[in-house]
């Protein structure tokens, strides 16, 4: 190839640190130089609507669709996406098949005295924009009150300082790729805290039928991390989910086998369903589907309007 990678990537701070870490994979795992990458900041409509739920405003595509417009018109040649803000059906002429190694998936909560979960205040308000994160949340301690939070890590994180919030509930991969451990006050376990399918995995997304690029990111691919992305987006393809979909999903390997649970809320957070499974690690994809079947099944659809 005698031209140079265009890396598409949303302008946040941990958005840029994800392009950087994919570039960094390509420039050690490929013939290609620092110089040959080049990233380009794209803005995104999840950006601008700050105050307000994804859902009211046209769902996860708004973190991913101008990136894939970019992409679509030849402009960038790769996208870099948090896996977890894409939404689970694939834009058509697009592919994503590539992932880097996951991050730490789990949850964190952040409170300004340090301060777990289980020793708030009744009646404390807890920082979410996710319907998933506040009916868990509920689940352990329905004296909670949760209020709607959106912006960056650290705009969240001042939100909290300033007295808005009393503790605020984060992806721990965002944390510790913006090195602000420090300030967690807990680590939930996937046990406690089902993550967001795909939460921790950084998507790379190409043109169908861009052969050069398919090869250069197939050489990068984590196998491990494409099986798990895979069963987890699985599930929510079967559910048809969107914003407003509560449901939470893991996976992980060990030796040849998968094992994989997920939750599902309904609507109004009362109802949870819950399923898991454990097969073949190379039957991913099918074991993904069929949970995803069983939890639209037990629910009858209650998680949809």
């Amino acid at each position: 190839m005698n031209r140079k990678i265009i890396i598409g990537s949303r302008g946040s701070k941990l958005a840029m640190l994800y392009a950087e870490k994919a570039k960094d994979k390509i420039v050690k795992t490929t013939d290609f130089s620092e110089e040959d990458l080049v990233i380009k900041k794209i803005p995104t409509k999840g950006d601008e609507f700050q105050d307000v739920r994804l859902s009211e405003v046209g769902g996860k595509g708004l973190f991913s669709s101008n990136i894939e417009n970019e992409l679509q018109d030849k402009n960038i040649d790769v996208a870099v996406h948090a896996l977890k803000d894409m939404p689970a059906l694939e834009t058509k002429g697009l592919k994503t098949n590539s992932f880097l190694e996951r991050n730490d998936p789990r949850e964190i909560l952040i409170t300004v005295n340090k301060k777990k979960l289980s020793e708030l205040k009744k009646n404390s308000i807890i920082g979410t924009s996710s319907f998933r994160r506040e009916y868990q949340i509920k689940k352990i301690r329905s004296d909670l009150e949760c209020k709607l939070i959106r912006g960056n890590v650290d705009t969240r994180i001042k939100k909290l300082k300033d007295g808005m919030y009393d503790a605020i509930i984060l992806s721990y991969a965002g944390i510790k790729f913006l090195n602000f451990d420090d300030e967690i006050s807990e680590i939930f376990s996937p046990e406690q805290l089902i993550p967001s399918a795909g939460q921790g995995i950084i998507a790379l997304q190409c043109r169908e039928g861009d052969d050069e690029i398919i090869s250069v990111l197939k050489k990068i691919n984590h196998n491990e991390t494409f099986m798990r992305a895979h069963v987890e987006r699985d599930i929510l393809k079967v559910l048809g989910g969107d914003c407003e979909t509560a449901v939470g999903a893991h996976s992980i390997i060990k030796d040849d086998k998968i094992i994989v649970e997920a939750e599902l809320f309904s609507l109004d957070g009362t109802k949870r369903f819950y399923e898991k499974k454990t097969g073949k690690a190379e039957d991913f994809s099918q074991i993904g589907r069929e949970l995803g079947q069983i939890l639209k099944t037990k629910s009858n659809n209650s998680y949809k309007r």
